[in-house]
């Protein structure tokens, strides 16, 4: 079969949600009922032996084919490259870590100098909070930070399309 990353990830994520789905199933299907009269009659009332075997092997069939798909993902993360050497695997990583880097400048980026007086008994002062970095050259990086995080992107969602052949 020709497909692309894109299409194995929309797969693996339709796989999980049956996988889910088949789950609940299980659980649902786990108990027979049936009732038992005083003079040991039994009556089945739900008889789920034959759901419950039928969903459990799908449920292995589903777990069995989200490895599958997943192994061939994360192979062929750890293959292709990017124009600058990295593999896929390398920039989601370094992009995940931008990305840390980007909300805490951010959020340092939102700090302001603060001054606030301060009276005691017999003593009145202030405290000044002032920020001990550069606004504008954490502004500047945040902005380098933010290029980097979306040229990266970018080069991974053109390799996440690439066609190749595969077996699931």
């Amino acid at each position: 079969m020709k497909t692309n990353l894109s299409n194995l990830m929309t797969i693996v994520v339709d796989e999980e949600k049956k996988f889910s789905s088949y789950s609940y199933e299980i659980k649902e299907y786990s108990y027979n009922t049936s009732t038992q009269e005083l003079d040991g009659t039994v009556n089945i009332i739900e008889d789920y032996k034959d759901d419950f075997k039928k969903a459990f092997e799908e449920y292995k069939k589903a777990q069995e084919r989200i490895t599958k798909i997943k192994s061939i993902i994360y192979q062929k993360n750890n293959t292709f490259k990017l124009p600058d050497g990295r593999t896929i695997q390398d920039a989601i990583v370094d992009n995940t870590n931008l990305r840390k880097v980007k909300n805490l400048y951010s959020y340092l980026l939102t700090q302001k100098n603060a001054k606030k007086r301060i009276t005691e008994v017999n003593n009145s002062y202030f405290e000044c909070k002032t920020v001990n970095f550069d606004i504008d050259e954490l502004r500047k990086e945040t902005e380098k930070i933010e290029k980097k995080i979306q040229d990266t992107d970018f080069e991974i969602s053109k390799l996440n399309s690439v066609e190749f052949d595969v077996d699931i």
